[in-house]
């Protein structure tokens, strides 16, 4: 009966834990707006202004999340091993943006509708 009350106490501490930072739609909107994401990636995240800049509406949330914390470190003069992507433009871009930011932004971007989405 211990291991029960236990196994649940945890299993509710790690639900609050992992909620505490849920993601904001509409904030991650907003800051797309606000921190000029769209002048490249276009307004709704899928249509860039040049062929070499990705398309971001449809991504995983996961994917986008870990590649705005590699830009950051990157602008930061991380060492390679830290796992870093180094690019003048997307560097000062996201030294600007908060983990809240990254967090909101990310799932605004994976909630949209993409052409890089399968339908069934």
């Amino acid at each position: 009966m211990k291991k029960l009350i236990l196994a649940v106490a945890g299993s509710a501490l790690f639900a609050l834990s992992s909620g505490a930072m849920a993601a904001d739609l509409a904030a991650g909107k907003a800051a797309f707006e606000k921190f000029t994401c769209a002048t490249c990636h276009g307004a709704d995240g899928k249509t860039p202004t040049l062929p070499a800049y990705p398309i971001l509406a449809g991504q995983h949330q996961d994917y986008l999340k870990h590649a705005l914390k590699a830009y950051k470190r990157g602008a930061a003069n991380a060492p390679a091993t830290a796992n870093v992507r180094k690019n003048a433009i997307m560097g000062a871009m996201v030294a600007q943006l908060s983990p809240t930011d990254i967090e909101n932004i990310s799932a605004w971007l994976a909630s949209l509708p993409s052409p890089l989405a399968v339908r069934k």
